[in-house]
């Protein structure tokens, strides 16, 4: 089935909707160009959570964001959940879905995590088809997140991010590059973060993903309870000047502070992007 092609555009800086926030976003209108809600907060239909999104949307672009695709799972795809998903798309007309490249149960159990895959030619295999029927049931390409890790398997072939631009290539679908994802990866599992960034294609990057995490001392956490470290922004920065401008997101899911704090965050991505726009027209 033939599925709607997307163009690349730049929606600008965003943040994470959150019922934190609901109140304020309303009514102070803050400076965010975009909002990502989490799919599955919206599945239900009716109640608080639509009603501050259609009151929210009236005034900014939204994209979605889900957790419960399982694009790896050898379990079969979730029909029910994708029908879900497409009314929830049909409905409220974001800019795009996405969701993880990871599996997250089987035999119908979900254990409510981001697992990593084997990095294979018979998974890379596998995802490809996954996407292909998701992409073909929802009528559009959808953008895969790269996870961070904290194991490896003995059966991996390739390195990650050989991966997911296999994947993204074969499939034909976006890359949704989680920065801090990357850089909590490095540190766990000792590569250097631009290796990984220097090999993502630049033309299917279409969203940036920054958040804050937990640093344990020998190993990270992506917690999404912190700020954003020196280090990310720094890589951030590195991606940028290999990607050029691309929509930038903050996201935090936990210990969430006024929407102040997060608009200081987005205002410092904004300079960093436009300090790195500066230096290619130099």
């Amino acid at each position: 089935m033939a599925h709607i092609k997307l163009e690349r555009p730049n929606l600008g800086f965003g943040l994470g909707l959150r019922p934190d926030h609901y109140e304020a976003i309303l009514s102070d209108k803050p400076l965010v160009d975009w909002f990502e809600i989490l799919t599955e907060n919206y599945l239900v239909p009716g109640g608080k959570p639509h009603y501050f999104l259609e009151k929210i949307r009236e005034n900014y672009p939204v994209v979605m964001h889900g957790v419960s695709m399982s694009i790896g799972s050898v379990d079969p795809l979730d029909k029910d959940y994708l029908k879900q998903v497409k009314l929830l798309s049909d409905k409220i007309k974001p800019r795009w879905i996405s969701d993880h490249l990871c599996w997250t149960g089987m035999l119908g159990k979900n254990m409510h995590d981001l697992l990593p895959l084997p990095y294979t030619e018979e998974a890379i295999n596998h995802v490809v088809d996954r996407i292909r029927q998701v992409q073909d049931f929802l009528g559009q390409q959808i953008l895969i997140e790269n996870v961070s890790s904290y194991l490896t398997y003995q059966q991996s072939e390739i390195p990650e991010w050989q991966f997911i631009r296999e994947i993204s290539e074969r499939a034909d679908c976006f890359i949704l590059l989680d920065v801090n994802n990357v850089y909590v990866s490095a540190i766990n599992h000792g590569f250097d973060p631009l290796d990984y960034i220097s090999a993502m294609p630049k033309d299917r990057v279409y969203q940036l993903h920054l958040a804050g995490h937990c640093n344990m001392g020998n190993y990270i956490i992506d917690t999404h309870d912190h700020e954003i470290v020196d280090p990310v922004w720094k890589l951030y920065v590195d991606t940028l000047r290999h990607c050029g401008d691309v929509s930038t997101m903050i996201e935090r899911d936990d210990n969430i502070p006024p929407l102040e704090d997060l608009l200081k965050e987005l205002s410092r991505a904004r300079e960093l992007a436009s300090s790195v726009l500066d230096e290619k027209i130099l």
